[in-house]
């Protein structure tokens, strides 16, 4: 499903996973304080207009969060920026130091997760 999705969406997979790993440590029916579902954790409040179906569901959480991830990339132009988007919102890493420095540090764990899959294979 991971392949299928970043395919689709012209993600790099290992990303995908990586982020995947950050956000539910791969755990399907992760929910978090903030309502976030899934292994990509997406809040539905925001996202189920654009993401039909059960969140909840692998497929559907997984292109989800896949979907959101490359239009970030599309809005922030390089992928650790986009990572810091997923994590964060756009409005949120512009709102302050604080936020983009949480977003930028959510980043570097994705893509330590990255290279540790990579070295894996």
């Amino acid at each position: 499903m991971i392949v299928q999705s970043a395919d689709k969406y012209n993600v790099d997979p290992l990303l995908l996973a990586a982020m995947i790993r950050q956000e539910s440590s791969y755990r399907n029916y992760a929910i978090s304080s903030a309502g976030a579902v899934g292994l990509t954790q997406i809040i539905p409040r925001y996202w189920q207009q654009i993401c039909s179906g059960d969140l909840i569901e692998e497929n559907n959480n997984i292109n989800c969060g896949t979907y959101i991830l490359a239009s970030y990339n599309s809005k922030a132009g390089n992928w650790p920026k986009a990572l810091a988007y997923y994590n964060v919102g756009p409005t949120g890493y512009h709102s302050s130091w604080k936020m983009k420095h949480q977003g930028k540090k959510y980043a570097n764990q994705v893509q330590q997760h990255r290279k540790t899959l990579k070295s894996a294979l």
